[in-house]
This record gives structure tokens, sequence and C-alpha cells, in this order.
């Protein structure tokens, strides 16, 4: 049986035959004049007029003096007639193959074709060939199927040629992004990039990449949340402010959760939680329609209509309901007894607020929502606003979807004392060995010295896309990252390099 190899070695031979006719293989001009997919669905229009298509090839058959190229771009696919009475003889200084280098051509090479659009005898639209031009030389072939989950993930850019339904997935990803550009940016939002580098990190509890900048000889932070630097605009008098773009936890991988991943926030000055509930409720049924063109879900084991009145639940009725502990008045024991009798996992250095969390993922996973979590206890979000009638629970708000927490709001925090004095309770539990819990920014508490009027914020991440598109986080991004590892095929044709 053929290696990989053998066909390398193979079209390496070809490649050379051509540069010996003079053909430039890899020439850096096209002159496309139509998609594929444009012919076939305009076929009556550009019926015997002449058009230049391009793209890699798919399939190839010779009949003697007849040849059929499928090439196939972004748009779909074209078949290419090819007939030794039509088409123009090798001419290597315009980059023209004739018929008798047909055989010269493989599948995976791109090609450009210029002819009249026709219908075959077997009623197939077809460009039928007056010119053919390589425009890249393949050494590999293209596999018929893949599905070794590795290797997709590894060769991506070979997992969406083979499997067009993983392409597609990113185009839906991009078109998810691109709506929620729009609909911030139509209700008067301006987005504003900020660093991704950071002296002190936070806005989340997670454990952060460092990496050290030689210019100013300091370790830095890649940002685990958009939230400071954001809430820094508003006092620097940015009223409507969105960033959208990587984040890094420096945590592992799940079905849920990626190390890298990208994800948006929004704030919004003199607007409170309950206008942030109506006004993200728009949002996501907006970006939802225009990514899926539906409302109306089936997500694994659940059935999701995002169309109606979306519940509201409150954390701690929802925690004493189903555990029958209160979170405000139980002690730290209480909660180890609860993980323990739901079979969750008991940490060593436990406290309170992260295993009433765990108490609470555990509800999350069964509810099929849309649902909104409310009044969250102020021990557990550090950086939120207290309800004024409540002061135990905070103006927070999660949408549950499918078992999955999609995003977080809040009315934010804007009093520095306040603020200053929940940092050193974070600082108290990192210190202790929470390597998630927030850190001191006494920066941030400096700008809301100086003043940050009241307002809303919300973040979300691409998780919100992988549900709805019903992959896991790996399946969800286009190169996710795996253990750095080279094959031995890679190794055997590549001899004289250090792999």
């Amino acid at each position: 049986m053929a290696t990989l190899k053998d066909y390398r070695d193979e079209r390496l031979r070809k490649l050379n035959e051509l540069k010996n006719l003079g053909v430039n293989p890899f020439p850096s001009d096209a002159h496309r004049t139509h998609m594929a997919g444009d012919i076939v669905t305009r076929f009556d229009e550009l019926k015997n007029k002449e058009v230049t298509v391009a793209g890699r090839v798919s399939a190839i058959r010779k009949f003697g003096k007849l040849g059929f190229l499928v090439i196939r771009d972004y748009s779909g696919s074209i078949q290419l007639f090819l007939s030794t009475n039509d088409v123009a003889p090798l001419d290597a200084a315009n980059g023209l193959l004739g018929m008798e280098q047909l055989s010269l051509i493989d599948t995976g090479d791109f090609v450009e074709a210029t002819g009249p659009v026709v219908k075959t005898k077997t009623g197939e639209i077809s460009v039928a060939v007056k010119k053919l031009r390589l425009l890249t030389k393949s050494l590999r072939p293209m596999p018929e199927e893949l599905t070794n989950k590795e290797e997709r993930f590894r060769r991506r850019y070979v997992d969406m040629n083979v499997n067009l339904d993983v392409r597609e997935r990113f185009v839906r990803r991009s078109k998810f992004w691109q709506a929620t550009r729009d609909y911030l940016n139509q209700h008067g939002f301006l987005e504003v990039n900020i660093p991704v580098l950071e002296h002190t990190t936070g806005g989340a509890d997670a454990n952060p990449f460092i990496t050290h900048m030689d210019a100013l000889d300091q370790d830095f932070y890649l940002r685990i949340s958009h939230e400071l630097p954001l809430k820094r605009l508003l006092g620097a008098g940015f009223e409507k402010v969105y960033d959208l773009g990587p984040r890094f936890r420096n945590e592992n991988y799940s079905d849920e959760h990626l190390p890298e991943h990208v994800a948006m926030e929004w704030y919004w000055a003199y607007a409170d939680w309950q206008e942030g509930i109506a006004f993200q409720e728009g949002l996501f049924k907006y970006i939802l329609q225009e990514t899926f063109g539906t409302l109306q879900f089936k997500l694994g084991r659940f059935d999701v209509d995002l169309s109606g009145e979306w519940g509201r639940w409150d954390y701690a009725e929802t925690i004493e309901k189903h555990y029958s502990i209160n979170p405000f008045d139980c002690t730290l024991e209480q909660v180890k007894e609860a993980l323990t009798a739901n079979n969750l996992e008991v940490e060593q250095s436990e406290n309170k607020s992260r295993g009433i969390d765990k108490l609470w993922k555990n509800i999350r996973k069964d509810v099929a929502g849309p649902i909104w979590l409310v009044n969250t206890p102020t021990f557990i979000s550090p950086l939120s606003k207290t309800n004024p009638d409540r002061p135990e629970t905070t103006q927070r708000a999660q949408v549950v979807i499918a078992g999955s927490e999609l995003c977080n709001l809040f009315s934010e925090l804007n009093d520095p004392v306040d603020q200053l004095t929940r940092f050193k309770e974070q600082q108290v539990l990192r210190e202790a060995g929470d390597d998630e819990a927030m850190m001191l920014d006494i920066d941030f508490v400096e700008m809301l010295e100086y003043g940050m009027p009241p307002a809303c914020g919300l973040g979300y991440s691409e998780r919100v896309f992988w549900v709805f598109e019903g992959v896991t986080a790996r399946e969800g991004v286009p190169f996710p990252q795996l253990r750095s590892d080279i094959d031995e095929t890679t190794r055997t044709i590549y001899p004289d390099t250090r792999l």
C-alpha cells in the first residue's frame, strides 16, 4: 500500500517536471471573474458567456481526448469540461497547461480555468475550458475522510476541506460575533480595545497566565476579564462601551471551558441591572436569530424556546429549596455536608462561597431555561452592588440555558471604600491559597475615588455559541491548543530538520 511519503514523492516528481517545462507552479496572480456557486445558481443568465473560475481540484477523470475536473471554491463546486480540440496548448510563459499536461494535475491542486458556461450531455453545468492554468501545486493528497478527533484538531485546514460542516460552523461563529457588534453599535455602544497585558488582573475568579515584558523588565498577566479597564473608561467619561476579544484563564480544558477563548463585555452608564436584563434579552434574541435563523432549539436533552418570557430564580431560595440550607446563615460544615451528600468534591481549602457555588452549579446542570438567576449573595459577588432592600444580596443576574450559565450581569459597584474592603477580603483568600481569588487593584480603587457613574455591565464568552451550536469547546474553535507533537511520518519526510 502506498504511503503518504510515496504520494508526496510522486507529486514532487510532477512538480519538477512542470518546472522543467518552464511552468511556474506557484504564480502570484489569479484572474477569477465568477464564483462557482454563482455560476450554478445563475446558469440561465451566464449560459454561453465566458467566465474565469478558480479553486481546489476535488476530482479528476480523463477519457481519451476528454477530461473532467471538479473544482471547489468558498461558494461551492463546478465541473470543468476539457476537450483536446478546445483547450489551448502548453504556453509555459503564460502558465497555460495543455491536455498533454493534465496528468501533472492532482486532486488538491489549485487551478484557474477560462471558457464559456455550458451544460454537458449529462446535464452537468460546466465551464468548457479554453485556457487552464495551475495556481498551486499541492504535495500532499487531501484525505477522502477524516474522523480521528486529534488529527482533525491538529490539522483543521484539512478537517475543514474534508468536513465542510466544520467550516460552516465557523461561518456561523463569525456571524455570531458580527451580530453582537451590530446590535451594540445600533444601540449607541462604542467598541474600545483594551490591553491584554496587565500589571494586575481581575474581574473574575480565575488563575492567570504570567509572561515577562523585556522592555519594562516586569512580569505581566494575560487578562482574565475585560471588566476593570472598561469600567475605567466609564470613569473617563464614556457612557456605553464594550470590547470583544480574547481572554486567558490558566485552567484545565473541559467541554465548556478553554484556557484561551473569545469574550465580550459591555458597560452602560446611568443604567441599572433591571434595564440591563431587558437589553440583554434583546441582544441574545437578535444574535441567535441572525446566526441560526430561529429562537427554538433542541440542545441535547433540553428543548429551549427563547421567544417567550424568561423566568427569574432567586439564588438563596433555590439553594434552600434543593439542599435545605440557607446560604446566609449556614456554616462551612453544613456546606461540606451538602457537597458530600450530593457526591460533589470537597477540597482541603474549601471555603463557604466556593462550596455554595458548587451546590448551585449542581442545580444548574439540569435547568433548561432560559432563566435569570438573581439576588446572588454578596459574599459570592465581590464586584457587584448590593440591593438596598436586601443588602446581603447583590444586583446581579445570570442567564442559564440548557444547563449552562451563559452570561453575568451586574449593577456595578462604584463605592471606592466598599470596593477596597471587598478586594481585601479577596486578598485574604488569595493569601490562604486560593489562586483564583481576585487581586487587589489599587489603581482601580483610585479611579473609583475620582468617581464613576452608576452603571450596569455584562459579559459573555463564545460558550454561548458553543451551546447553541451543540458542540464542545474544542470543537467550537478553529484551532484548539494541543500538546505539541510531531508524527513519525512527518519526521520521515523531513529527515534533515530537527523535529
